[in-house]
């Protein structure tokens, strides 16, 4: 497993029984390339492992961004989103091990949580946001699309209807709107959001671990069999990115341009 001594797309830290993991490329609004993916998922292990610590809390470097999914620049130069450790975009294992660590897990969100970026902020068991915060998806934008996690268990936090218009209109939503809709627990202003993350994450720190591991499990096992549909949905998405019609979405976004599908509808 890679060291925290060789991370350069995360920061990892602990303090005060408080794992903070940073996602570390403000350049590219904290965008994932595989290699961001494989140092998140080493940075959730240490978590994992590490008896001292008894929170997590994932937020993004700088003041522009929490995380805005796969890298789309990366994407549209090379056709995927660069090496990994195991050749793979594991990107399905970031969203089941933020599930599956037996700690609870607070999103800090700082800025954008767009994309497969949003969809990890949904994944996470709180949220608390920055009010400048913006959320959204753009998946049908670019050519690509999370018909798992990212839809059902969004479905389930915000309800059938929101779920689908922020999929379907792909536009993007203040922090109050999120909050209104049960998308964030709280909204605070910048210069306290991690104050107030860590104040949360030590008092769920001081509880106790075995009662809130059950706890977190309980509240999964409700939801859990959306990793079956996430994995099709993965395994469609495999063949759907090499298509033309995908990498008509990640030009556009890379020429910053609208997207041309009318040539992909059905007659």
């Amino acid at each position: 497993m890679i060291e925290t001594k060789d991370f350069t797309d995360v920061n990892y830290a602990v303090k005060s029984g408080v794992a903070v993991i940073t996602i570390n490329r403000p350049d590219r609004y904290n965008a994932l390339r595989g290699r961001t993916v494989d140092e998140l998922l080493a940075a959730f292990k240490y978590a994992w492992v590490d008896k001292s610590v008894g929170a997590v809390i994932l937020t993004g470097a700088g003041e522009k961004a929490f995380c805005t999914g796969g890298d789309q620049k990366e994407r549209a130069a090379t056709g995927g989103y660069g090496e990994t450790e195991t050749g793979m975009f594991e990107i399905e294992a970031l969203h089941k091990i933020i599930r599956a660590i037996p700690k609870p897990v607070i999103a800090a969100v700082n800025g954008f949580a767009i994309g497969g970026g949003h969809v990890l902020h949904v994944l996470c068991d709180l949220s608390i946001a920055v009010s400048t915060a913006k959320f959204g998806q753009v998946g049908p934008r670019v050519g690509s699309f999370d018909a798992g996690f990212g839809t059902a268990y969004l479905a389930r936090v915000v309800g059938e209807k929101r779920a689908r218009e922020i999929w379907f209109l792909c536009e993007q939503y203040d922090a109050q709107t999120a909050e209104r809709w049960g998308l964030v627990n709280k909204v605070v202003e910048p210069a306290n959001l991690m104050d107030s993350a860590i104040d949360w994450a030590k008092k769920v720190a001081a509880l106790s671990p075995t009662a809130l591991k059950t706890l977190k499990h309980s509240f999964n096992a409700d939801s859990d069999h959306i990793i079956g549909i996430q994995s099709i949905a993965f395994d469609v998405l495999d063949l759907y990115i090499k298509t033309d019609e995908a990498k008509e979405g990640g030009a556009a976004f890379t020429e910053k341009r609208p997207p041309d599908y009318s040539k992909f509808k059905e007659d």
